[in-house]
């Protein structure tokens, strides 16, 4: 017997309270940690309502979840046709086509979530990745440092950073990196002397 009260879907256009209870229950199945459930009952308020974010979201997270990245891509460059003022909707497209090496198309969306969204932090370490990736060195540090300057207590971009400097062959600049997250992040900066051989030593 189940716990959780099931809604008939019927057929035909979907009303704004059914569409709301739907989403509901959906919400507690994810709650209840049944996945597979959430995810069926997104799938039928899609066969009604095919411009629903909320499902079409929900399932494009779900399928990248699963590694299914050609499909969350899908259904997230619907998401962006609906949505095209949304800084979230860029980036979400942008993650997907990171994997899939659509490095230059990856790069447009997260620039087109900065343009609508200055400070989204993660939008500026997403295209410095992918930058990194299409040999953009100097325009990575770029990106990296705004993320820094949004988020400075975060690491990653620090590391980043401290990783792209050893690439242009920037060691004394790799080095005040790695002083900078020994004073926050010692277990980061060890990790980077680790790996670049660039030993800072003790900040104090």
């Amino acid at each position: 017997m189940s716990i959780v009260p099931q809604l008939n879907i019927a057929p035909g256009s979907l009303g704004a309270f059914e569409r709301l209870a739907l989403g509901w229950q959906a919400k507690l199945f994810l709650f209840l940690g049944l996945r597979a459930r959430a995810m069926t009952i997104f799938k039928q308020v899609l066969a009604r309502a095919p411009n629903d974010v909320n499902a079409l979201n929900s399932l494009a997270y779900e399928a990248q979840l699963q590694e299914r990245h050609a499909e969350a891509l899908s259904l997230y460059q619907r998401v962006a046709e609906l949505q095209p003022e949304s800084s979230n909707a860029h980036f979400n497209l942008a993650f997907v086509m990171e994997p899939l090496g659509q490095l230059t198309e990856a790069e447009r969306e997260f620039r087109a979530a900065i343009e609508l969204e200055e400070k989204m932090d993660r939008a500026w370490y997403g295209l410095g990745l992918v930058l990194v990736r299409l040999g953009r060195l100097q325009e990575a540090l770029a990106a990296f440092k705004r993320n820094t300057e949004l988020q400075p207590m975060s690491p990653f971009a620090w590391y980043q950073m401290a990783r792209v400097h050893v690439d242009l062959d920037q060691p004394e600049q790799a080095r005040r990196v790695i002083r900078h997250l020994k004073g926050f992040e010692p277990k980061v900066a060890l990790q980077l002397e680790r790996e670049t051989g660039l030993v800072v030593g003790s900040i104090f």
